[in-house]
Order: structure tokens, then C-alpha cells, then sequence
């Protein structure tokens, strides 16, 4: 799996916002256009040396629907009927947009990040059911919401931001309900998102082999029916 909306260029403005370390001195350039996805999936299957990816997401579209849908799509569509892909999908974290790209085109899959959680559940609300009904398969991404489900201090993060107050109280309560059970709250938050018939794949991060053990660890967990119900109430 890979995605498509960003060049690579070494002459282009440093993104503000990139806190990635050790990176090639390359900076991101949007572009969702047709020749631009298709410069994109030539460049990244040099890089990892393949001719072929399963899946290939339409990355955080959000400030560019109509380009995204004309030229993004289509060019992920052709590659999909020319075999050169498997899979069409777009990566964002909001659910409404991929609402929209849900009932405007065919899709085969979403990576929603952050909207179907322990603590966010707004994917449920009209994405979650459409997709069942339309058979797009959903990629729960970003299930600790930027770190507040791992560990839900003073100082957590919440969408990639400093999380509110509200936010850190409401992550304890459901620390406290998991305590209670037995359950690391890590678990049920891995865990959650598959018990949507929608969704067959959480997507977890990790930096070390001990954090992916960890996480494995974690998936595997026998979690109680009556931590769901209490965790749902």
C-alpha cells in the first residue's frame, strides 16, 4: 500500500509543517492531477523497486476535492484496469469527504484515521453504514488518536494537537472502565474498530520491533463482552 498526492522535489518550499527525522532533502508539493498521480506511482514503484502495489490511497485530499476526484481518481482508475494496481482507495482523517467519494465513484477501500475510535466515533454516523452497504472495505487508522488512548496525561495529544482538557478527562474515564476489567486500555483501543462489520483492518504504527510485538500482544488480548457495553454506555 502506498499513496498519491504529494511530488517529491528537492527545489520546492520546505513544508512548515514536516517533523519527520532523517529525511532525504526532498519537500512535498501537492498535486492530485492526473499527470501529477501518474509522475507520483512512477516514482514510488522506482523506489520500492516494484512494478505492481495492491492498494493505492488518495492521501488527505481535503483542500482539493474536485481536483482529486477529476484527475487523482481517474488516473488511480485506469491503473486499476490496467492491473497495475488492485485496489483505488483515499486516506483521510475525516469522514465526510470520503462520504462524498464513497457515492460519486468507485472506491475499494478507506483509511480513515482518528474518526473511529474509543474516543471519536463520528465515522459511525453515515460512512461506516454507506461503505457496508456499497462493500468498500475501511482501514481503521490512528485508533489511539494521536497518542491520548496510549497514555492520557495533562500532556496528550489529540489530533496531532495538544488534546483539551475534556478530551484527557473523557480518555481517563475509559482508562478507568478498562482498569477495572483487567484490560489495558491500548488493547480495547486496537481492538475497538473491529467490531464493525466494516471494517476488516486496523492499521497500527510502530517504532521498534518490541513496540510491533507489543501491538501484537495487545491484538490478541481476550477482551470481556461487558467492557464493550460499559465502554459503549
Amino acid at each position: 500500500m502506498t499513496k498519491v498526492g504529494r511530488l517529491l522535489r528537492s527545489d520546492a518550499a520546505p513544508d512548515p509543517d514536516q517533523t519527520f527525522r532523517g529525511i532525504p532533502p526532498l519537500n512535498p508539493v501537492f498535486d492530485f492531477s492526473y499527470d501529477g498521480v501518474m509522475r507520483s506511482v512512477d516514482e514510488s514503484l522506482s523506489r520500492l523497486g516494484l512494478d505492481h502495489v495492491d492498494v493505492l490511497l488518495i492521501h488527505d485530499p481535503d483542500s482539493h476535492y474536485e481536483e482529486a476526484l477529476a484527475g487523482a481518481y481517474r488516473a488511480l482508475d485506469r491503473l486499476r484496469s490496467d492491473g497495475s494496481i488492485s485496489a483505488v482507495g483515499a486516506g483521510m482523517n475525516q469522514a465526510e469527504m470520503l462520504v462524498r467519494f464513497a457515492r460519486e465513484a468507485n472506491f475499494d477501500c478507506f483509511l480513515l484515521a482518528g474518526r473511529y475510535t474509543l474516543l471519536d466515533r463520528v465515522g459511525a454516523d453515515e460512512l461506516l453504514p454507506l461503505c457496508l452497504e456499497r462493500g468498500i472495505a475501511v482501514i481503521a487508522g490512528g485508533v489511539f488518536n494521536s497518542g491520548i488512548l496510549a497514555g492520557p496525561t495533562p500532556d496528550a495529544h489529540y489530533n496531532y494537537r495538544p488534546a483539551p482538557r475534556d478530551l484527557v478527562r473523557r480518555a481517563l474515564e475509559l482508562k478507568a472502565i478498562c482498569e477495572r476489567h483487567g484490560v489495558d486500555l491500548k488493547s480495547a483501543a486496537l481492538q475497538f474498530p473491529l467490531r464493525h462489520a466494516a471494517i476488516p483492518a486496523v492499521l497500527s504504527g510502530c517504532r521498534s520491533v518490541a513496540e510491533l510485538e507489543q501491538n501484537l500482544e495487545l491484538f490478541e488480548a481476550r477482551l470481556p463482552d461487558d467492557l464493550w457495553a460499559e465502554l459503549d454506555a
